[in-house]
């Protein structure tokens, strides 16, 4: 199996130890395809040139990830701050909102596109700006597309009839609203939608039935990135065989590990505050 994930990357600065991380959606996905057994993992983003973009790139070519078509570009990495509380939730306290990326577009060539098509799966979410190229995309490949917590009607509107996955961070939902929300983005177009709820778990439908799967229970250091961590796996899985509670369990098992590292994936460089932050 071959995949690929394409859009938002960013350091992760972590203000009280004065140091980054690599990370992102797109990105931390794309590392733990690679991480959980994936042979062939290709990630395309662009990238400031500056010293977070060589950390950037760096660590992804020491994970083996494919970065050959990686676009840098003159302007800053994307840039998050990033503060822990005691019980090690990560909170986002500031950043450069995304950087030399927020003025930039992805666009694709033939030859990128036909290259796109050899993959099973594309990975991308809603920092990567992808919109208006989600018509073309899914005429080559499917398309996992993680919301986060930022949509309204008319932007499922616009995305849910181009992709297969549709992913979304419920953590602050009731169930009741998880079941609203997912019936929404079926009846927009999407086949499956998956929520990841933090220590409740996690909810999967494929439009005929709902499932779901609690936590593994984890020391917990740093919580950053074991949600992109769950998603990997679970599409991982999901695409390789289809069994669904098969797929929740091996990516709660891997979100658990997770969070008992700093950063999403590790990789850590230190380096004082830019104060040039957006707070």
């Amino acid at each position: 199996m071959r995949l690929i994930a394409v859009g938002d990357n960013v350091v992760d600065y972590y203000d009280d130890r004065q140091e980054m991380f690599p990370g992102g959606n797109a990105v931390n996905v794309a590392v733990f395809w690679k991480r959980y057994g994936i042979d062939e993992v290709s990630y395309i983003g662009i990238v400031g040139n500056d010293a977070e973009g060589d950390h950037i790139v760096d660590s992804l070519k020491l994970e083996q990830l494919d970065v050959s078509r990686v676009r840098r570009a003159v302007g800053p990495s994307g840039e998050a701050v990033v503060a822990l509380d005691e019980q090690g939730d990560r909170k986002f306290v500031g950043s450069n909102k995304g950087g030399i990326q927020k003025h930039l577009k992805l666009n694709f060539t033939e030859e990128e596109l036909e290259y796109i098509h050899g993959f099973s799966l594309l990975h991308t979410s809603v920092y990567s700006s992808l919109e208006t190229e989600l018509p073309m995309l899914q005429k080559y490949i499917d398309i996992s597309f993680d919301f986060s917590t930022k949509y309204d009607d008319d932007y499922l509107q616009l995305v849910c009839p181009n992709i297969k996955y549709a992913i979304f961070s419920g953590g602050d939902l009731t169930t009741a609203e998880c079941d609203k929300l997912i019936a929404k983005v079926h009846q927009a177009g999407t086949p499956y939608v998956l929520v990841t709820r933090g220590s409740e778990g996690s909810l999967f439908s494929d439009s005929q039935q709902t499932y779901s799967y609690g936590i593994v229970e984890a020391e917990v250091v740093d919580t950053l990135g074991a949600g992109d961590t769950f998603i990997a796996i679970f599409l991982k899985e999901h695409v390789a065989h289809g069994d669904v509670l098969e797929a929740m369990r091996k990516g709660a098992a891997a979100a658990a590990e997770t969070c008992g590292r700093f950063g999403a994936f590790g990789h850590g460089k230190k380096r004082e505050r830019k104060l040039a932050l957006n707070y």
